[in-house]
């Protein structure tokens, strides 16, 4: 299978953009490129990657993306593969917006599934198309900035370049855990009840 491939230089690194002729199928950074071809392997089989410039027009939708117009990423046809479950976690990515981060918790939540955040965050891990699929939004229900496959700078940067004041939502959780510890315990929030299954 043929698909087009893109460097985008930029202060992340460059970025690798791999599209077939319909849809944008990966977006990674150009230090995980043995990786991501990989994953393509994988994924589609035998692959040709051909150089291209600016396929489908998304190299230069990035580029407006890191030059400060964030609705640029909107409506860019994806083609991101995955299991339904990951499908469903990576499309709920798509709903978070710009400047506003989730929680895995909060993420589980918002699909319907509130006990799952450890399975949110590993179909987050498995987004193969960083940036536009915003997986750098969901963060630790402390406000840390836990995994990135590109690593938590690119997600620091990320963040910040899209508004996120780091310290303030920090500051927020630590004030969230007081209040927390401060009520009465016929008022603090009770932990679900476990069960055992037996087989």
């Amino acid at each position: 299978m043929e698909l087009l491939m893109d460097r985008v230089d930029s202060e992340l690194g460059q970025i690798l953009v791999v599209c077939d002729h319909h849809q944008l199928c990966a977006l990674d950074f150009g230090d995980d490129e043995d990786r991501l071809k990989t994953l393509l392997n994988r994924r589609f089989g035998e692959i040709i990657l051909r150089p291209a410039t600016n396929p489908l027009g998304v190299s230069d939708r990035i580029r407006a993306y890191l030059a400060g117009e964030y609705d640029s990423l909107n409506g860019i046809p994806v083609n991101p593969g995955g299991a339904p479950f990951q499908q469903k976690v990576w499309s709920a990515l798509c709903a978070i917006p710009c400047g506003e981060v989730l929680s895995y918790g909060e993420l589980a939540a918002k699909i319907g599934q509130p006990t799952a955040s450890r399975a949110v965050g590993m179909a987050n891990s498995r987004n193969p198309i960083a940036i536009v699929i915003p997986c750098h939004r969901v963060i630790g229900a402390n406000a840390s900035l836990t995994g990135y496959a590109g690593g938590i700078e690119r997600k620091r940067w990320l963040l910040e370049h899209e508004g996120v004041v780091l310290e303030e939502l920090a500051n927020r959780q630590k004030m969230r855990v007081r209040r927390q510890s401060t009520l009465p315990a016929e008022q603090s929030p009770k932990a679900p009840s476990r069960q055992l299954s037996i087989f």
